[in-house]
């Protein structure tokens, strides 16, 4: 595990409660395991690594975020939706073939849907040429899909409301 990797993960469960793991658990199903950190914790967490380890590139974030995917924990998984949305400016029109990866393994749609509304649907928008319209294609792609995970994250980052 990378250093940056090591950190938030002992971070995380350092910052978290039995009571909001009894909590989640509950919440998520046995899908995920989860730590019990509080939703505060883990941007608290982003952010502190992002300062800890302040000249992380894109391939650095991004490899970060796929090492705290790798495992079935809703933290670990959260922290990786919370360094994509805070790092959505660096972000390029292949990413969203690890994206779907993560949207494909979440488990919950409590990760699916800031995937989709705050990583997915910003990417897209600030997309030009030929990589939009590859980023489109893959987004049809998604809607056309069978797994629901998917096709809900297309719908989500392609609609023009705002929720």
């Amino acid at each position: 595990m990378s250093e940056a990797g090591a950190f938030v993960d002992y971070t995380l469960q350092m910052e978290s409660t039995w009571e909001k793991a009894a909590e989640a658990s509950e919440r998520l199903g046995e899908g995920l395991k989860v730590y019990g950190a509080s939703v505060g914790a883990v941007r608290g967490t982003v952010r502190d690594a992002l300062k800890k380890f302040k000249h992380l590139d894109h391939d650095e974030i991004t490899a970060l975020c796929s090492e705290l995917y790798a495992e079935p924990v809703f933290e670990r998984r959260l922290a990786a939706v919370v360094l994509l949305q805070s790092k959505v400016k660096i972000l390029i029109n292949t990413d969203l073939t690890r994206i779907e990866g993560f949207i494909r393994q979440s488990g919950t749609r409590e990760l699916v849907e800031p995937l989709a509304r705050d990583v997915v649907k910003p990417l897209m928008a600030r997309l030009e040429g030929i990589a939009k319209e590859r980023a489109e294609r893959v987004l049809e792609r998604w809607a056309a899909d069978p797994d629901p995970d998917l096709r809900h994250a297309a719908v989500l980052a392609t609609s023009s409301a705002t929720s």
